[in-house]
């Protein structure tokens, strides 16, 4: 501190010195940067060295940043520490200590970092929806709001299996329609698993050739898109979800037809029955609260939109990887399976399909149980898919240890779940599409403690319950009516995927044999 003080006299000795001003600055800068940076805590943990203003982000591989901390484990242990220009973040890899973290100590870790944008959008902070918004009350009252809207538009129902059902007959339609030619599935999936949500949240499915739907699909399309890399993970996930309000807002497409709903700017256009009555409840809960309440026009917004899209963007790309892992291993679509133990079992999809359920019915939960390869297949589907490698920023909710290290109180924490679904010390063939990861040697389904796709804890995924259902249904459907093909004379597609706010497959081709 005397020396700060000192170095401030002289920059104010200096004048009209314009040299020596620039000299001073510049020192005054690099002390100032180095104090700052200083870890203070004796048992911080270690990461790699830092430079000036710019901190550690050249350690980093911005398109594929949960690889780089992967890496960087490798030398610094599981849970290190790395500085994005002035701002202190802690990185935690490997099943224990993410397990640690957000199971063992799920509250220490609940909180989210303050995301400024959020004012520029005319949001304040006591309205950040549920997925960004800071460990605290107002969180848990939308939280709650948001799982009871789920139970009451059909969650864990079979009333919302018959709507998943009736959308997977609709999407094999329109595979039908592409009568055997070459096809990218992506916007059919995206239709297909988005319509669901819709029927939730707005009452109704939409036409996969509905205009304002699709304008509300590509809208948040490229806003998953527009930026690739890392960024500050900190900020990506939540500017693309600006970007699909703004975009959307300035859409007179989108413009509400009723100003009552003018809050809604990214679905006000699309008919909603469900939708005024949830906005019913919503006012009905808001005029019961005091000033202060976290019901309010803007949380509705931001809730809604938090449940389409999480209701939308990880199980479509997940079945997007689904039909990849068919196209790049047809033995598993048609091909014998194999034991842990090296045995053989019936474990192809196709042959258990037709055994449990047929060719003239439609695929039911029940049908799991009775499904051992089917479900395994899915897991690995996810696991080795990696949908989510590095999640949603957390935060300490207050000072709290990790693996003998201190993390205070305030500290943006980033858990690496590609290095739990990949960690080398659980899993017996980490990097290959193995789906007897999920069977024993007899060929029945097991559980895996380290299967956290949905992340774990206080903040696990709220759809994690629906995401499961369509995942089974919409798989065994398309798998029951169709054998897909890689299209003859197309180069094999890359199984490497495609990093924005999720892992994505490249764009790729297919062709739907009925079966």
């Amino acid at each position: 501190m005397k020396l700060l003080l000192w170095l401030w006299s002289q920059l104010r000795s200096c004048g009209n010195n314009l040299p020596a001003l620039g000299i001073a600055l510049t020192v005054f800068a690099l002390l100032f940067d180095f104090l700052k940076r200083r870890k203070s805590w004796s048992r911080y943990p270690p990461g790699p060295t830092s430079l000036p203003f710019i901190g550690t982000m050249l350690q980093i591989d911005f398109h594929n940043p949960h690889l780089s901390f992967t890496q960087l484990s490798k030398k610094y242990g599981n849970v290190f520490s790395l500085q994005n220009c002035w701002r202190n973040l802690i990185v935690v890899n490997g099943f224990k200590a993410v397990k640690e973290a957000l199971v063992q100590k799920s509250e220490d870790f609940a909180d989210r970092p303050y995301f400024p944008i959020y004012e520029h959008l005319g949001f304040g902070e006591n309205s950040e929806g549920v997925v960004f918004a800071r460990y605290s009350r107002t969180w848990k009252e939308q939280r709650r709001f948001a799982l009871s809207t789920l139970r009451n538009f059909g969650m864990g129902k079979k009333s919302l299996e018959q709507r998943v059902t009736k959308e997977a007959g609709f999407l094999c339609s329109a595979i039908c329609s592409e009568k055997g030619c070459p096809f990218d599935p992506h916007f059919l999936i995206n239709n297909a698993v988005s319509n669901v949500i819709c029927s939730l949240i707005y009452g109704e499915r939409f036409d996969y050739d509905n205009k304002k739907f699709q304008r509300l699909l590509h809208l948040f399309e490229q806003a998953l898109n527009e930026e690739t890399g890392f960024l500050s993970q900190s900020l990506r996930c939540v500017l693309s979800y600006a970007r699909v309000l703004l975009h959307s807002a300035n859409d007179s497409t989108f413009q509400s037809e009723n100003m009552n709903y003018h809050y809604l700017p990214v679905c006000s256009s699309l008919p909603s029955k469900n939708l005024r009555s949830n906005h019913t409840l919503f006012c009905s809960l808001q005029a019961k609260e005091h000033a202060g309440s976290s019901f309010n026009d803007n949380n509705l917004c931001m809730v809604t939109f938090d449940l389409f899209s999480a209701g939308t963007e990880t199980t479509s790309t997940t079945l997007r990887w689904a039909l990849l892992y068919m196209l790049l291993h047809p033995d598993i679509q048609s091909g014998p399976g194999r034991g842990r133990a090296g045995g053989f079992f019936p474990g192809k999809v196709h042959e258990e399909i037709d055994k449990v359920i047929g060719r003239d019915r439609s695929p039911q939960m029940e049908d799991l149980v009775n499904m051992p390869y089917t479900n395994a297949v899915i897991h690995e589907i996810q696991r080795y898919g990696d949908i989510a490698p590095v999640g949603v920023p957390h935060m300490t909710y207050r000072d709290t240890e990790l693996q003998g290290f201190f993390i205070p109180k305030g500290m943006t924490v980033i858990f690496n779940l590609s290095s739990v679904l990949k960690d080398e010390m659980v899993w017996e063939k980490p990097h290959q599409f193995y789906p007897e990861h999920f069977l024993d040697a007899d060929g029945q389904f097991v559980k895996r403690e380290a299967f956290l796709p949905f992340s774990a804890g206080r903040r696990a995924c709220l759809g994690e319950q629906l995401a499961r259902m369509e995942l089974f249904l919409f798989f065994t459907s398309l798998l029951q009516h169709f054998t897909f093909h890689l299209p003859e004379g197309q180069a094999r597609p890359r199984e490497v995927g495609h990093f924005a706010v999720t892992l994505a497959p490249h764009p790729y081709q297919i062709q739907a044999v009925p079966r």
